[in-house]
């Protein structure tokens, strides 16, 4: 028996296995009865086995031929499956995103209409939790990193993406109150918000305000950022976060950054993936739109 068969002998098969006739077979496919019955008799000498019986004028499966023709034709329900299913998707390219909870939710997922918009062809799939992924063994494309830079596997590049201002923000309601807030030391008549996945915090803070008596052992603590501005948006007190993540509470008038939009400026995000796809059309696409929208 040879390695391999033809794929127009397997068609011919299976038309005539499911119609029970070569002549039928031969019409579905556009081609004579003869030509079906020739690429049958090539599949049985290919095979070494006899898959149908003729008798007169009509065909039968043999035990084996019927064996292999439900092999074949289930072959043939998933490649029309996967032909279906690839013409509802109509992308020619998935992007798999992975990224911190913060920077998902408060960053990124309200702009990626932006990137669908500047390239329709690539459908978008974002994960998002705190650890780190594998990108050797995961199918993430590329991973969004927050914090210290740790060691990569073998084949990984580290992208540094733009800087983050860092300042104290609240409510417009606690910012105007009982006790407003308009220089460093009214901070001391609130409750501080810690938000500890932060990479500065209250007491990198106070360094730059030696003069201010803070108690920055009290006050709630929150593991991500998204939860101390939702704190702060919510009245518990004043947190110190990130201009970047607060954006949307900040424009919408949520938030208010009562000492002003200078403070504490740090490099805390990165892009990670493989150099082996870099250079691929969706990764260099996002890589540019994403650090163009960090830019703005």
């Amino acid at each position: 028996m040879h390695n391999r068969v033809t794929l127009k002998s397997v068609q011919a098969f299976e038309a005539a296995a499911r119609l029970a006739s070569f002549s039928l077979a031969a019409e579905e496919l556009f081609v004579t009865p003869s030509a079906i019955s020739h690429q049958i008799k090539l599949l049985e000498e290919q095979l070494s086995v006899r898959l149908f019986h003729r008798v007169h004028r009509a065909v039968v499966l043999t035990d084996l031929g019927r064996q292999y023709a439900e092999e074949v034709a289930a072959a043939f329900a998933r490649i029309d499956h996967a032909t279906r299913e690839l013409g509802r998707a109509a992308k020619s390219d998935i992007l798999t995103i992975h990224c911190t909870p913060s920077f998902a939710t408060q960053w990124l997922m309200r702009r990626l209409a932006r990137f669908s918009a500047l390239h329709p062809d690539i459908d978008v799939r974002l994960n998002a939790s705190a650890g780190a992924v594998d990108l050797l063994s995961e199918e993430i494309d590329v991973d969004i990193r927050y914090g210290a830079r740790k060691l990569q596997p073998p084949g990984a590049m580290v992208i540094e993406l733009p800087s983050e201002t860092v300042v104290p923000l609240c409510s417009p309601d606690l910012a105007h109150g009982e006790h407003p807030i308009t220089r460093a030391a009214d901070l001391q008549h609130h409750t501080l918000i810690h938000s500890e996945g932060c990479l500065v915090g209250w007491r990198d803070w106070m360094r730059l305000h030696r003069k201010v008596p803070l108690d920055v052992t009290r006050g709630p603590r929150f593991d991500r950022s998204f939860m101390s501005i939702s704190a702060a948006v919510d009245g518990l007190g004043v947190c110190l976060d990130s201009l970047l993540l607060a954006q949307r509470e900040l424009e919408t008038g949520q938030l208010v950054a009562p000492l002003g939009l200078t403070g504490l400026t740090v490099r805390g995000y990165t892009l990670n993936l493989l150099k082996s796809r870099a250079e691929l059309p969706k990764l260099r696409s996002f890589q540019e739109w994403l650090v163009g929208e960090l830019e703005k």
